[in-house]
């Protein structure tokens, strides 16, 4: 099996985990934990099994260059990519956010003709008017009642959010990924990232009630921290040593597929037709956003 290979399973992976996880995350918030409480969690934990691990890899040192781009990525990847994503699933729909996070490559797209000047041709283009019209659909027409779900709109709008910010992380880290090994960067990442989320997760993490947990809110925060947070992390570390910032990003859009198929199946959300032609929107958008380009053989 090839490295390129390994790397397509290791993004598949990480999306498969995503796609559960709006389910499940949602399944425990806010009864058992709050948002940001979940947050300081996932980056203890993650934080906690990095370093384990980390004898692993090779020993490697920061170069002083980099720090500023580590803990620049540790605040976008670790810090308001999570917050925001949590919040936003803590007052919005596991479909909802399943669908939204989709415009992760759009954005990136977006990003990286500002960042690194690439061209956006007119499928692109047409994709990003597309997708972002989708994701418009919910955040403005998505107004269900439900008691889980107090506010849909700023909901949905936190996950674009992170959707963007996450696009940025991405960007960012390929730099970092080409030069040190994904334990010692996660390792680093993951213990930046509880001093950048620390002022603002520390209270509602310490209203947690441990010893009136149920087993079913400990096995879902344990699915968080390990599965949503560090093979998630590890996987796209890993996969984007091989692939590309935006071949990695255009996997989020099978996440709609599975979140949305699992959240029916355990009840934790259902489809309305603003929901479907919002996701059908959204996916059309990523298809042509990902979509590769016939080079000109006419030259120019």
């Amino acid at each position: 099996m090839t490295k390129r290979t390994l790397a397509l399973l290791a993004a598949l992976g990480a999306t498969t985990i995503y796609g559960l996880n709006h389910s499940i995350a949602k399944g425990v918030m806010p009864n058992y934990i709050g948002p940001f409480g979940f947050i300081l969690l996932r980056v203890l934990g993650a934080t906690i099994l990095f370093w384990g691990i980390s004898f692993l890899g090779p020993r490697e040192k920061i170069e002083k260059k980099d720090w500023g781009r580590v803990v620049i990525c540790s605040l976008f990847g670790m810090a308001i990519n999570m917050l925001s994503f949590f919040k936003g699933l803590d007052l919005s729909t596991p479909i909802n956010s399943s669908v939204l996070v989709t415009t992760t490559p759009i954005i990136v797209v977006v990003l990286s003709a500002f960042l690194i000047e690439e061209k956006i041709r007119l499928a692109k283009g047409m994709g990003i008017l597309i997708g972002l019209a989708g994701a418009l659909i919910l955040v403005l027409y998505g107004n269900e009642i439900r008691e889980d779900a107090p506010n849909i709109p700023l909901g949905n709008i936190l996950f674009l959010v992170n959707a963007l910010f996450f696009g940025l992380y991405l960007i960012l880290i390929k730099k970092l990924v080409d030069k040190y090994h994904p334990f010692t960067l996660m390792k680093w990442l993951f213990l930046i990232g509880i001093v950048l989320n620390l002022p603002v997760t520390l209270p509602e993490f310490l209203e947690i009630s441990w010893a009136q947990l149920p087993w079913e809110a400990i096995w879902k925060m344990g699915f968080v921290v390990v599965g949503t947070t560090f093979l998630t992390y590890l996987f796209n570390a890993y996969a984007l040593t091989q692939l590309k910032a935006s071949t990695v990003s255009a996997f989020v859009y099978l996440q709609p597929l599975i979140g949305i198929v699992f959240a029916v199946i355990s009840g934790r959300d259902s489809l309305n037709p603003v929901k479907t032609g919002a996701a059908i929107l959204v996916l059309i958008g990523v298809y042509l956003v990902s979509k590769k380009t016939r080079p000109n053989l006419g030259g120019a």
